[in-house]
């Protein structure tokens, strides 16, 4: 999948280097630089690959995810906003299956700046009847930059629900999450861990008190990644695990394998918006060898 975007035919050349392309029944925003590849659907703002030069791709994107108007995308970086989780319907919140508006772009020799903006609408009254603007601003170059940044006067709940591509799921582990977690896998209740944690099975934690950087050490790729979080309360730490992926219509069997979610997030503390101080959100991607 990752490899068909960039191959993907050109509606419009919007830059040297910035190009609007389809993706089934979605407007995708492609991104070939000499620095980078990158790929956004108008769709949610959401970011579904990114890959530095010399570097294999570093997010994760379901095979048989659907590109339909109004469904959500398996992988990348879905947008949960204005809530997290199951709270209400559309689960996860309607940010990320709405469309948003490009409304900047540019780039220089390292990298790609892009600015997508969702605002309410009779579309989102139906879900949320709160006024807003929503942006969302990309830099992408041999870092990924993501910083969410909602106008308004409201309080609420959100994350950059982030996938990383790994070699294995057995042979990975993930620091800097600290050692108290909300399991919610068992219901919710307050747990502690020691050390990095690792994936045997289901793993679905808010970790409360994690640390600016997260580290996922992929061993099978001889890389870490490292996600930077910023105006954050919470990490959240997912992989569904055997048992829940084969319920999963939009993931292969074994797709599990080959991914694991780090969210930089706000559960327990939501965001406070003002119209005085929007509120953020952000996030800050970079991969090494091991």
């Amino acid at each position: 999948m990752h490899d068909s975007l960039f191959a993907l035919p050109i509606k419009e050349q919007l830059s040297p280097a910035i190009s609007l392309r389809q993706l089934d029944e979605l407007p995708v925003v492609i991104i070939d630089h000499p620095k980078v590849k990158a790929a956004i659907t108008l769709q949610g703002a959401h970011l579904l690959a990114w890959q530095p030069a010399g570097e294999e791709a570093v997010l994760w994107l379901s095979d048989i995810s659907e590109f339909k108007d109004g469904v959500a995308i398996r992988g990348g970086v879905p947008i949960c906003w204005p809530w997290f989780g199951k709270v209400a319907n559309p689960n996860h919140g309607f940010a990320r299956i709405l469309p948003w508006e490009l409304t900047s772009h540019h780039e220089n020799a390292e990298q790609a700046t892009l600015t997508l903006t969702l605002s309410d609408s009779a579309a989102t009254e139906q879900y949320w009847p709160k006024p807003f603007t929503l942006s969302v601003k990309f830099v992408l170059g041999k870092t990924c930059s993501i910083e969410l940044e909602a106008k308004g006067d409201f309080q609420n709940t959100s994350a950059l629900h982030s996938y990383f591509n790994i070699g294995d799921i057995a042979q990975v582990s993930v620091g800097g999450l600290g050692n108290s977690y909300v399991d919610k896998v068992n219901g919710g209740v307050s747990a502690r861990q020691e050390g990095d944690v690792t994936f045997s099975g289901e793993v679905d934690r808010i970790y409360t008190h994690a640390q600016d950087v997260s580290l996922i050490h992929d061993r099978l790729n001889k890389r870490i990644i490292e996600i930077h979080h910023h105006h954050f309360s919470d990490v959240v730490a997912w992989n569904p695990g055997a048992e829940l992926a084969h319920k999963m219509s939009d993931v292969p069997d074994d797709g599990y394998k080959t991914y694991v979610c780090v969210e930089t997030a706000r559960v327990n503390k939501p965001l406070i918006a003002s119209h005085a101080a929007p509120a953020k959100l952000s996030t800050v991607f970079s991969v090494r060898k091991a």
